[in-house]
């Protein structure tokens, strides 16, 4: 069932009803006080300043300074549990997204960059926490609105109705004012996720900008961006100006009627001196609450359009569906292609019995990710299948998937931390690091395996992430392990001893290599030649290399 931005409101509201109702309780207590204080002060004129009564008028002190004292723990303490629904609500949103970015089926057709779901999790998330927080505000304004409405009934009918009756009016023109900054806020928010995704895919591609010369188109690309965003940020900015100067205006209007009204009912003789004193204090304390709304109103508003973006990321569909077939366990790893078809595969079929070590040459980039991507239930097929010991994946849960087969990209990132941390990640973890050559890595670091790396292991060069990142697959020692050119930052005779090594501690275990190397395929098994998208060979490398078109992708 789709997921709407009111419902995701609704529910990062109902998760901290407790704090959120504590916090109202609270500020509410505040802002009734603060409404009570020309009320007391009016007291204090009719009872001991008129009538010369210093007892009395002592008396009245030690009260308001009671009162004073309440409104400082009252508002500290409602501030604190709001802040504190705000910030729970925000985490558990950054989870939820977080879980639907991560789930094994992936987030399908959004087109989503991945800075864009950054900061899905992280501003959007954090704006719609912040809701919970501002909320008890918004019932403090009308506890506060209540009790000065009470307060005027009690000195005059006139001025309490039009307080009471007043009120519901403001309230709908505050909330028709802020539908503009709802929808620049929207904008607004998009634009901003944009051009942080764009700022983090020029980044994460910043080596490879530099090798094709590519740095001015990337910096023109991004100023368009950032300009879009600048341009949607200053709307929303002035939407929120005319927003703000909308409601003062607003407010301003509602508290000079008040106070005419007060004036005259003065002048006239129906309200007391005190009465005259704590209704202009009470007109003047209105600013407080509508300043609160106009806040509140503000928030909601950013709000409910984070909320929307929240629950598209939520609502978008798995890349693949799940399954309730299981794989064998043991896995022999058997893995077998039957007419397969996505993107820029054709018709390609081919198995890799158990325990052999396989090579794929693909000539086509797109071909060997639409094939990485069908080998690791990342996509289905659009038709024909993939199987593994006979069991169709597309039958498969992802996650099941995943346990059995493991595939390893190009790109892999390093996470911060050690590199032994790294590739700490299954029971082979000192053969791994000895097959990657990880340990000639070792010796010319500080601390060796013990050394920090920076986040994705940019401290490393190339190759030396390239062999952590290979170690940490080959410690998994996953069933079926399909690596995808794992030594292209590696120099030949470190490329030579990793094959050697791969081959070796592989042994028994299904291995697809989908690379160009020579080195690695020359320790294969078998390899097949996948060209255009289709499979146009098979057998030994050595056989292989007579072939024009293999030497062609591999020889070259």
């Amino acid at each position: 069932m789709s997921t709407t931005g009111r419902e995701v409101l609704r529910r990062s509201i109902a998760g901290q009803r407790r704090s959120v109702a504590l916090a109202a309780l609270l500020t509410s207590s505040h802002q009734g006080g603060e409404a009570l204080v020309p009320v007391v002060i009016g007291v204090v004129i009719d009872q001991a300043v008129a009538g010369g009564s210093v007892g009395t008028l002592l008396v009245w002190l030690v009260v308001l300074a009671v009162l004073f004292a309440a409104l400082s723990t009252s508002y500290r303490l409602g501030a604190r549990f709001g802040e504190r629904a705000a910030e729970r609500a925000a985490h558990d949103l950054r989870l939820d997204v977080g879980r639907r970015v991560l789930h094994p089926g992936g987030v399908g057709g959004s087109g989503t960059l991945a800075g864009e779901l950054v900061s899905i999790g992280t501003s959007d998330a954090k704006r719609v926490g912040t809701v919970n927080g501002v909320l008890p505000f918004g019932f403090a304004g009308l506890a506060g609105l209540l009790v000065s409405a009470v307060a005027l009934l009690t000195m005059s009918l006139p001025l309490g109705l039009l307080v009471l009756l007043g009120t519901p009016p403001m309230l709908y023109l505050a909330h028709l004012i802020g539908k503009p900054l709802e929808r620049r806020s929207e904008a607004e928010q998009e634009r901003s996720a944009f051009a942080s995704g764009v700022a983090t895919d020029l980044v994460a591609g910043l080596r490879v900008l530099k090798g094709v010369g590519a740095e001015r188109a990337a910096v023109d690309r991004y100023r368009r961006t950032s300009q879009d965003s600048l341009r949607a940020t200053l709307r929303a900015a002035r939407a929120q100006a005319w927003h703000n100067g909308a409601l003062l205006a607003l407010t301003g209007i509602f508290i000079a009627v008040v106070a005419l009204v007060g004036g005259n009912l003065a002048a006239a003789g129906d309200i007391s001196v005190g009465d005259l004193v704590a209704a202009v204090g009470l007109a003047q304390y209105l600013i407080t609450p509508f300043t609160i709304f106009s806040w509140v109103n503000g928030e909601l508003a950013q709000g409910r359009a984070s909320a929307a973006r929240i629950a598209d990321v939520l609502n978008a569909p798995p890349a693949v569906d799940g399954g309730d077939a299981t794989l064998p366990v043991p896995a022999a790893g058997h893995v077998k292609l039957s007419a397969l078809n996505r993107g820029a595969l054709r018709d390609v079929a081919f198995e890799a019995r158990p325990g052999e070590l396989l090579g794929v040459v693909a000539t086509d980039p797109a071909a060997a990710t639409d094939l990485l991507d069908c080998l690791g239930r990342a996509a289905d097929p659009a038709s024909g299948s993939v199987s593994v010991d006979s069991v169709d994946l597309s039958t498969v849960d992802p996650s099941r998937v995943r346990e059995v087969v493991l595939v390893a990209a190009h790109d892999a990132d390093l996470f911060a931390g050690t590199v032994a941390e790294n590739i700490e990640t299954g029971p082979k973890t000192a053969e791994a690091i000895s097959a990657a050559a990880v340990d000639e890595v070792a010796t010319a670091l500080p601390d060796g395996v013990a050394t920090a790396v920076t986040e994705r292991g940019r401290s490393l060069s190339g190759g030396q992430r390239q062999r952590v990142a290979l170690a940490r697959a080959l410690a998994a020692d996953a069933p079926v392990l399909v690596l995808h050119d794992p030594t292209t930052a590696v120099d030949t005779v470190t490329e030579a001893r990793i094959a050697a090594g791969l081959a070796e501690l592989r042994r028994g275990r299904t291995t697809i290599l989908v690379t160009t190397s020579p080195a690695l395929l020359a320790a294969t098994d078998r390899v097949v030649l996948l060209d255009d998208g289709r499979i146009t060979g098979e057998g030994s490398h050595a056989e292989l290399a007579g072939r024009p078109d293999y030497r062609a992708a591999v020889l070259s």
